[in-house]
């Protein structure tokens, strides 16, 4: 294990034995469900920066893995849709998480009477070598955890994960990001990196990483501040760096006609004679109708002079023309 993975270890080991409300988290609300009960603890121990649960993507059928448990609380929101023995996937390298999450899932039983812990599987292994069967998962998740990897292991974390899914399955992500890079010392401190700091990655590189690891189709979902890291604390910067949160929802699907199809909230709308306008790739815009688009179709449509555009709002719904 290289130095700085032992240092997240060791990170996520004192964690899970105290709880850490400094620890990669955000003052979001989790979703509330009807007869969901969390458990306080669970609450206390989620360690991530956004939430990769949207109920309008879930299904009963579908076989969810989840990459670093930690105190459990997604993995028992996405139990409460499949509801079946080992529906749910939940992988761990740090031993004491898996122990705190097995006893927080007993908790959950107790407070939920539809929940049973066997609905879970705890695994030990990590993100790079995902101890599944190939296309054996219809989703994966992960939240605030491949922004520690550096580039190498992102990208081999991020292709075990092209290899787990089901061809059409889907990978909801959650990660800070920084508009600037950071300076190689912060970006070079294990424990920062390890407490979801300095291992951000621009938007940009983000997005790229993962259309360059197979994702034929992204969706930006939310974009929110995470952090704010001023010059009397981290005295490398040279002003202060706003971090925010994205929230991304990436399918394994092939590319579209204008190459991977990345959605951050931009709709077409057309105005023309026509009642629908049919741009040759199969796609259709409706007269007068805003119809969500990829940004690289934005580019073609805004050659059009009966086209109207809106910008980015980083909160993508999906569907549309690609």
């Amino acid at each position: 294990m290289s130095n700085y993975l032992q240092t997240v270890a060791d990170v996520y080991a004192e964690a899970a034995d105290k709880p850490d409300a400094t620890l990669c988290c955000v003052a979001s609300p989790v979703w509330h469900l009807p007869d969901l009960r969390i458990p306080q603890v669970m609450q206390e121990m989620n360690y991530g920066c956004g939430s990769t649960v949207d109920p309008r993507d879930l299904r009963g059928d579908d076989t969810i893995l989840y990459v670093g448990v930690g105190g459990g609380l997604e993995a028992l929101q996405f139990a409460y849709f499949t509801r079946r023995p080992g529906s749910v996937i939940a992988v761990d390298p740090v031993a004491e998480m898996r122990e705190k999450a097995r006893a927080n899932f007993e908790e959950a039983a107790r407070l939920n009477p539809w929940f049973r812990p066997d609905f879970i599987r705890l695994h030990d292994g990590n993100a790079l070598d995902l101890p599944v069967s190939s296309a054996s998962a219809s989703v994966a998740a992960q939240n605030c955890l491949f922004n520690v990897f550096t580039s190498d292991d992102l990208e081999r974390a991020l292709s075990e994960v092209i290899r787990v899914l089901r061809p059409g399955g889907r990978f909801a992500t959650s990660d800070p990001i920084t508009p600037i890079p950071l300076p190689a010392s912060l970006v070079g401190d294990a424990r920062l990196r390890a407490r979801c700091i300095s291992g951000c990655q621009t938007f940009e590189d983000y997005l790229a990483a993962m259309t360059h690891a197979g994702f034929g189709k992204v969706e930006v979902r939310a974009r929110f501040p995470y952090r704010y890291l001023h010059p009397n604390e981290y005295p490398e910067l040279l002003a202060p760096v706003m971090l925010e949160s994205v929230e991304v929802t990436a399918y394994k699907v092939p590319d579209g006609v204008d190459g991977p199809a990345i959605f951050t909230g931009r709709t077409a709308t057309y105005f023309g004679t026509l009642e629908t306008f049919d741009d040759g790739h199969g796609n259709l815009l409706r007269r007068g109708m805003p119809t969500p688009i990829s940004d690289a179709a934005a580019q073609r449509f805004g050659k059009l002079k009966d086209v109207v555009l809106t910008p980015s709002t980083w909160h993508s719904k999906g569907g549309g023309c690609c």
